[in-house]
């Protein structure tokens, strides 16, 4: 194992720091170039035609195995070595993306986004592990601050690399680009990263990983499935009782076992509880949004995959500008206060969906992206600084995994739920013209972009069901945008009620023991 080192870190701490950061791009690159990607994957010409509820489940099967693993996948990463953890999931990242290039039809290509998933579960935790590993820990906020502004560099690349590439090249391209990057990770990391593992690993818990996996599923599936067909129907509150269950026993098997997949007792800790919380909530109200606005740009807008690609831009911009400074932010000023601020401007962001209509000035979208974007940029490193303080640095990737698991967890339902209330909205309020072949009437109440794909078989009454199409999606984004805009104000409480307030600066003594006892 490499010696970590209290005082200095690593001699090549910042080098590493850049591969790391490479690794965490081809990760995150997956999912936002799959926004601008879905209107054309939902083309039964162009793409899959894939419905909304498949559309969802491509994001979810790759979220919910993401999820369900990261707690397997730390543990394994601290067990084996991190850098071996790494090196594996980039390589199962890059076949994964292989395959969904060239997927055949939908289903095909949710199995291989739930194998990317897979591979981006030994990738992420090994990113942050090895971060608190080689940092020392007065420097490790900073780097967890270009960690996250690294996130919104490739929230920036995606969408317009994502649109750029489908104007040119056919749908599947959008993941067979992920295979150079992970190429050059791979070389990068062979040569520049050390390995470090847990002298201490404790045992696999086979039992809880599957438990997890189960009732995330299930949970999802559940609430998918509701926006479908409505949450009074069997197939819906059915299957979310059985995940709820699922969950709960989960809960109940994690707190009774020596070496639990999730340690349930962290959450005892109320900055720790707290920190999580809120990654989970405003996770949960942005992906939502980020869904249903790339509904709306490319199909209420008529955008194209790189003009919308260009408008999740300003998104980044704010992460990128602001996350490296959020760190002396919150020691000037503490986690509570600045954590607050964000969140309310990721309200606030989230609010302004609720002035978006049919014909609005598409500068207020590109100023409520970059709100978000500076909102989340002053919520994430903080938090994520708050878990892995929690932790010795031994531990590095049970504390990663936990803050990756509820990121993507919160994710992964709010594309889930809002996702089901645009589709169950969107049903009530689509009235279609006289005339419409019944089949075809179908067919454009299960999305707005299947009555964008049977507009052709409308004839003259083609207008009427377009603008009909776009003003139920329109209604339907404005509940969803409530809904985002509740969870991003319960953060907020959180937030408020249970973050630390500004500290006193540290003695050197303190700083001191502090070290040695992160070491």
């Amino acid at each position: 194992m490499t010696k970590a080192q209290p005082q200095t870190g690593h001699p090549r701490r910042w080098a590493i720091l850049g591969v790391l950061v490479i690794s965490l791009l081809v990760v995150v690159l997956d999912n936002t170039v799959l926004n601008v990607a879905m209107r054309t994957i939902a083309d039964p010409d162009k793409g899959l035609g894939a419905t909304q509820s498949e559309l969802e489940w491509a994001i979810n099967s790759y979220t919910l195995v993401f999820a369900g693993l990261l707690f397997t996948a730390g543990i394994l990463a601290d067990r084996l070595g991190r850098r071996l953890s790494l090196v594996a999931g980039l390589v199962i990242f890059g076949l994964a993306s292989l395959i969904s290039a060239y997927a055949s039809s939908p289903d095909q290509l949710i199995a291989a986004r739930a194998v990317m998933g897979l591979g981006a579960a030994a990738v992420m935790p090994a990113t942050l592990s090895i971060i608190a590993n080689v940092f020392d820990p007065l420097e490790r906020p900073r780097a967890i601050g270009v960690w996250a502004g690294a996130v919104g560099l490739a929230v920036a690349i995606g969408p317009v690399l994502g649109g750029l590439l489908l104007e040119h090249f056919w749908w599947g391209s959008v993941f067979l680009i992920n295979v150079p990057i992970v190429v050059i990770g791979l070389v990068l990391v062979a040569v520049l990263v050390p390995e470090s593992r847990d002298p201490k690993p404790g045992r696999i818990d086979v039992l809880g990983v599957i438990l997890s996996i189960v009732g995330l599923t299930l949970l999802t599936y559940g609430v998918i499935k509701g926006g479908e067909d409505g949450f009074g129907e069997t197939a819906a509150w059915s299957t979310l009782t059985a995940g709820l269950l699922v969950l709960a026993g989960f809960v109940l098997y994690e707190r009774r076992i020596t070496f639990p997949s999730l340690d349930v007792r962290l959450f005892a800790n109320r900055q720790f509880s707290a920190s999580t919380g809120i990654i989970g909530l405003v996770f949960f109200a942005a992906m939502g949004s980020m869904f249903f606005g790339a509904f709306y740009l490319q199909m209420v807008r008529g955008y194209g995959p790189l003009a919308s690609g260009a408008l999740f831009v300003p998104f980044a911009l704010g992460q990128m500008i602001f996350a490296p400074a959020s760190s002396s932010l919150v020691k000037r000023f503490g986690p509570k206060a600045v954590s607050t601020v964000g969140l309310l401007l990721v309200s606030a962001a989230l609010s302004l969906w609720l002035f978006v209509g049919v014909d609005t000035p598409i500068a207020l979208v590109a100023l409520a992206f970059f709100v978000q974007g500076v909102g989340m940029a002053n919520v994430m490193p903080p938090a994520t600084e708050a878990i892995m303080s929690a932790l010795p640095r031994e531990k590095a990737g049970v504390g990663s995994a936990v803050s990756n698991t509820i990121r993507q967890l919160g994710g992964a339902l709010g594309v889930a739920v809002l996702g089901a209330v645009v589709s169950s909205v969107y049903r009530d309020h689509l009235t279609t013209p006289a005339g419409l072949p019944d089949a075809a009437a179908d067919v454009a109440h299960e999305s707005i972009a299947g009555a964008y794909a049977v507009a052709g078989q409308a004839g003259p009454a083609a207008p009427a069901l377009l603008a009909g199409a776009d003003s139920a999606f329109v209604t339907a984004m404005h509940y969803a945008a409530v809904g985002s805009t509740v969870f991003a104000l319960l953060g907020v409480l959180v937030a408020v009620l249970w973050l630390p307030g500004r500290r006193p600066a540290a003695t050197p003594a303190e700083v001191h023991d502090r070290q040695l006892a992160d070491a």
